[in-house]
């Protein structure tokens, strides 16, 4: 049981490690009544050994760990990082780099979209894990050597996969693939809180101006009162309810307090007051200011998008490469609507396999067609010239 409480152990530790090529990386933390996540335990495996750091350990200093974090020589090896490097960049302002996220690489790798660790685990080490901590309180003193163990088990697999996964990139040239996922990931933006952009996560759902106006100062409302409070957003308004609002636009404590989804007696406290401000600052504002509405695109170019899902399909069965890596449904959108789209989908190794294929299709010079039960692609241009020769 490698359990770290202290700061000397900490630091000779990190001092080991940051002499090796990588290490690998894990954090057990809680958010489930917290806006913020709070770390309480911290994995670190280097190809010799692996240890467990207490994060909630009296007077204990973590920045030997976050210097090892930010050391360019040693790559830092996650599993489905984003959260991990939210806390990370919470803690300290900084994110790990050099990075490889072994979920990215195994989309890249034929297992699927977003294979969890523990089918990775199954599939490349043919270990079988003990997941019955998994959901225990990380928070709680002491420890229990079960726990401790589940968590050094994440990151000493972790060594392993991440080995196969980086000699498969490597032995098919598809290393450089992860760069743009990496860059996402290693991005301050990605992690950076903007109560004014909270609106975004409901975009789809308002239908007008006005709603629109509204939605956002509430919206912005209701994240800097979570953050605030430490607490979920569902905590402070549900998103139905930010909905509602938005709809009804209610610009007085009486008009909130009588929707139907509102909270009973909210509208009198200091929320009550705020909310209906926001309202205000929403049915003030410009509608020339406001951010285009975009409407359903598969109203116009439906049938196109169908195909290109197909042909989606087809190329990621054929290299083995997830589709979700390859386009979204909004990239497959953009790309029906406008040859020019700038979605990640026409850009790289993503338009040498499938972009170019897609336009390709678009302007009738791709065929699909069914043979042997597989969906393949053909050249119509040159079907046709041949058909005709005959």
């Amino acid at each position: 049981m490698s359990l770290l409480t202290t700061n000397a152990e900490l630091v000779a530790v990190c001092e080991r490690f940051a002499q090796h090529p990588f290490v690998t990386v894990d954090t057990e933390f809680l958010r489930e009544t917290t806006f913020w996540p709070r770390v309480c335990v911290i994995q670190l495996a280097s190809p010799q050994e692996a240890v467990a750091i207490d994060a909630l350990a009296e007077d204990l200093d973590l920045t030997p760990f976050f210097d090892l974090m930010a050391n360019p020589d040693v790559v830092k090896v996650f599993h489905a990082a984003r959260q991990d490097l939210e806390i990370i960049w919470r803690l300290a302002r900084l994110i790990p780099a050099p990075l490889f996220d072994t979920q990215v690489a195994a989309m890249v790798c034929g297992f699927g979209e977003q294979a969890s660790y523990l089918e990775l685990v199954k599939a490349i080490t043919r270990a079988n894990l003990d997941k019955s901590s998994r959901f225990t309180d990380w928070s709680r003193r002491p420890l229990s050597e079960a726990q401790i163990d589940y968590a050094i088990a994440d990151v000493t697999h972790l060594r392993d996969i991440y080995a196969a996964l980086r000699g498969r990139l490597e032995r098919s040239n598809r290393l450089e693939w992860l760069a743009d996922e990496m860059e996402t990931l290693t991005s301050p933006a990605t992690y950076e809180q903007h109560p004014e952009n909270a609106w975004e996560r409901l975009r789809h759902r308002a239908r007008k101006p006005r709603d629109l106006a509204v939605l956002m100062e509430i919206a912005a409302w209701r994240e800097l009162e979570a953050q605030m409070r430490d607490v979920p957003r569902s905590r402070v308004l549900k998103d139905d309810v930010l909905l509602e609002i938005a709809v009804a636009a209610p610009r007085s404590i009486e008009a909130l307090g009588n929707l139907r989804s509102f909270p009973k007696g909210m509208e009198r406290s200091r929320a009550g007051a705020d909310i209906v401000a926001a309202v205000e600052r929403g049915v003030a504002r410009d509608p020339a200011t406001l951010p285009r509405i975009e409407r359903d695109r598969r109203n116009s170019n439906g049938a196109t998008v169908e195909l290109l899902k197909v042909l989606l399909r087809q190329v990621a069965e054929e290299t083995g490469v997830a589709a979700k890596m390859i386009a979204t449904v909004d990239d497959l959108e953009a790309v029906a609507h406008d040859d020019e789209a700038d979605v990640p989908t026409l850009k790289g190794w993503r338009r040498a396999i499938f972009g170019e294929k897609a336009l390709e299709l678009k302007r009738g010079r791709l065929a699909l067609a069914v043979e042997n039960g597989r969906v393949v692609t053909f050249d119509w241009q040159e079907h046709a010239e041949s058909a005709t020769a005959e």
